[in-house]
C-alpha cells in the first residue's frame, strides 16, 4: 500500500490584501495554501513547513478570483470572424474556446457564467464540456457555470441567424439548439439543455443591439412564456437569467420570476425599484457602451447602438444609486476575451466605488451563482486568488493588469 501523498503547502507573500466584505487592507500579507484551500490569512506569517513552497509578491496585492456572470468562450477569439456562424463546425469552436479559457483565467477571472450558445452545434452543450475539461485537469481555464443553449423565439435576438440577417434555410437551428416557441417547444428546450449538464438557464426577453430583430427594446417572449423557463429552471434548483435591453421585457421578466436580467439598458425607475424590492440580479454589461467595436456593423445595427448605448450608461448609474445587486459581466467576446477588468472600470465610471465595483465581480457575483466557498480571502475557502499591482481601492484600472493567478492552489499566472 503506498502512502498517502500530503496536500502541498504554498505561501504567498504579498504587499497587502484587500478584505472584499470591509474594505480594509491587510499589510504585509501573508496567505498559507493547502492543496486548494486557504489555511491561513496573517499580517505576520506563522511558522513556515521546510517544505513549503514560498511565493514572494512584494509589489502586488491581493484580491479574490474575479468572475464574470456573462461570457461566451465558443465565440470570438484567435480567427474568429463574422462568418464564424456558417463557416466553423463544433470541433473548431471548442478548440477556439480552449484558448479563449486560457486567456480569460489569466486575466484574473477564476470563476464564469457561459450564458447561452447560440450557434450551430449538433445540440452538443460546448460549454459543458469545457466546464468538464477544465474540471478534470486537462486545460486551463476558470470556473464554469454552463447555460446550455440560450433559449430564444424565432426571429429573436439569440436566433443565431439573425445576427447577419440570413435567408430562409440556411444554418437551420433545432429545439435543441434553443429556439422555441410556445410553451411546449420552450419547455422541451429547457429540460434538454438541463438533462445535459446546464447549471443556468439563459433565455431571450426582448429584442437586441446587434441583431436585425427590430427596436432593441422589443418585447419578444410573452410572460407565459418567460414563466415557463423559470419554473423549469426552479424546478431544477437552477437560476433562470433574461437577455433583456427594453422596459417591457424587464417587467415581464421580473414578473414571471426570471432570477437575472442581463443588460436592463432602458428600464424606467420603477422597475428599477421592483428590481430592488423582488432582489433580482442585474449584469450590467456597462463597458460595452464604452468599448464595443461596432464600426463594421450594419448601418441599421450602429443606428441602434448610437440610441440604446447613451441610454443604458444612464440606467445603469440610476440603478448603482437605486441599490440594484449589480454583479460583473462583459459579454465577452462582445469586449474581447482577457479584458473583462474593464467592467469594473466602467462600473466605477458609472458611480460604484473601487470596492463596490471589486464586490461586483466577487461578493456578488457568488451569490448570483449561490457559492459560499470563494469571492473572499479567507481560511477554509478555496484558494483562487489573483495579484495586482498597485492599490485597486484608489485605482480600479490595476485589476487589468493582473500579475498572478492561483485557481484552487495551483498558480496559472506570476
Amino acid at each position: 500500500m503506498s502512502a498517502a501523498v500530503e496536500p502541498k503547502v504554498v505561501v504567498l507573500k504579498a504587499r497587502a490584501l484587500v478584505d472584499v466584505v470591509t474594505g480594509d487592507v491587510m499589510s504585509p500579507a501573508y496567505v498559507r495554501v493547502e492543496g486548494d484551500r486557504i489555511t491561513e490569512v496573517s499580517p505576520v506569517g506563522g511558522e513556515i513547513e521546510r517544505d513549503a513552497q514560498i511565493v514572494e509578491l512584494p509589489d502586488l496585492t491581493l484580491l479574490p478570483g474575479l468572475m464574470d456572470m456573462e461570457l461566451n468562450m465558443v465565440l470570438g477569439g484567435p480567427g474568429a470572424s463574422k462568418f464564424d456562424s456558417v463557416q466553423d463546425d463544433p470541433a473548431v469552436r471548442l478548440l477556439r474556446g480552449v484558448v479563449n479559457c486560457r486567456t480569460t483565467l489569466r486575466a484574473g477571472f477564476t470563476t464564469v457564467r457561459n450564458l447561452g450558445l447560440f450557434v450551430p452545434t449538433g445540440g452538443l452543450l460546448l460549454d459543458v464540456a469545457l466546464a468538464h475539461a477544465i474540471d478534470s485537469g486537462w486545460i486551463e481555464g476558470p470556473r464554469i457555470v454552463p447555460a446550455g443553449h440560450a433559449i430564444s423565439p424565432t426571429g429573436g435576438h439569440l436566433d443565431p441567424t439573425m445576427f447577419q440577417a440570413l435567408a430562409p434555410g440556411i444554418m437551420p437551428i433545432s429545439v435543441e439548439e434553443g429556439v422555441a416557441d410556445g410553451i411546449d417547444q420552450i419547455r422541451h428546450s429547457v429540460r434538454y439543455q438541463i438533462k445535459h449538464g446546464a447549471k443556468v438557464i439563459k433565455c431571450c426577453a426582448s429584442g437586441g443591439v446587434m441583431s436585425h430583430t427590430g427596436p432593441a427594446g422589443a418585447q419578444q417572449y410573452s410572460i407565459e412564456e418567460l414563466r415557463v423557463i423559470a419554473d423549469e429552471a426552479h424546478r431544477a434548483g437552477l437560476k433562470a437569467a433574461a437577455h433583456a435591453h427594453g422596459e417591457d421585457g424587464i417587467r415581464a421578466a421580473i414578473e414571471a420570476g426570471i432570477d437575472c436580467i442581463e443588460h436592463g439598458s432602458l428600464m424606467s425607475d420603477e422597475t428599477i425599484q421592483l428590481m430592488v424590492e423582488r432582489g433580482t440580479f442585474l449584469v450590467a454589461t456597462t463597458y460595452l457602451a464604452d468599448g464595443m467595436d461596432v464600426s463594421r456593423a450594419a448601418p441599421a445595427l450602429q443606428a441602434k447602438a448610437a440610441i440604446v448605448f447613451p441610454q443604458a450608461k444612464a440606467t445603469i448609474t440610476k440603478a448603482i444609486h437605486a441599490g440594484v445587486k449589480i454583479a460583473c459581466g462583459t459579454d465577452a467576446p462582445a469586449i474581447p476575451h482577457g479584458k473583462n477588468a474593464k467592467e469594473l472600470e466602467a462600473l466605477v465610471n458609472r458611480g460604484m466605488t473601487p470596492l463596490q465595483a471589486i464586490q461586483a465581480a466577487t461578493l456578488v457575483s457568488a451569490e448570483l451563482i449561490d457559492v459560499d466557498d470563494r469571492a473572499r480571502i479567507q481560511p477554509g475557502l478555496l484558494a483562487d486568488i489573483i495579484g495586482v499591482p498597485g492599490d485597486p481601492l484608489s485605482d480600479i484600472t490595476v485589476t487589468q493588469r493582473v500579475a498572478f493567478v492561483m485557481k484552487g492552489g495551483t498558480t496559472y499566472k506570476g
